[in-house]
């Protein structure tokens, strides 16, 4: 049983992940600028988080993208609704951008 007050054991990964990437400084950047899948993925902060060859990204807190291989629905459903400890950007990034990243990242990750 978990003491009053204290952070349940099944919420305290995903917090910590929460945590680390408010740290590392996703999203922390100005994207309104950013049309191409690459522009978006360097402004809006995802190389501090994830590994990309194609970007030059070597995060460390996220998933490596370049193993991972996600297909470009998967990455805009998570660049939209965020989980897992990544921050949701559907109000940061237009649906544009949203997509154009998802074209990016699915295109290229394990090809470098």
């Amino acid at each position: 049983m978990e003491a009053q007050g204290t952070v349940p054991s099944a919420l305290r990964l995903p917090l910590i992940f929460a945590a680390a990437a408010l740290v590392a400084g996703c999203g922390s950047k100005d994207t309104s600028n950013a049309t191409s899948g690459a522009d978006v993925f360097k402004t809006a902060g995802c190389a501090n988080c994830h590994t990309l060859a194609a970007a030059e990204a070597n995060g460390r807190v996220g998933p490596d993208l370049d193993q991972l291989k996600p297909d470009a629905s998967i990455v805009e459903r998570q660049v939209t609704n965020g989980g897992g400890g990544m921050p949701s950007f559907k109000g940061t990034l237009s649906p544009d951008q949203i997509k154009a990243v998802a074209d990016y990242v699915s295109s290229n990750a394990g090809q470098s």
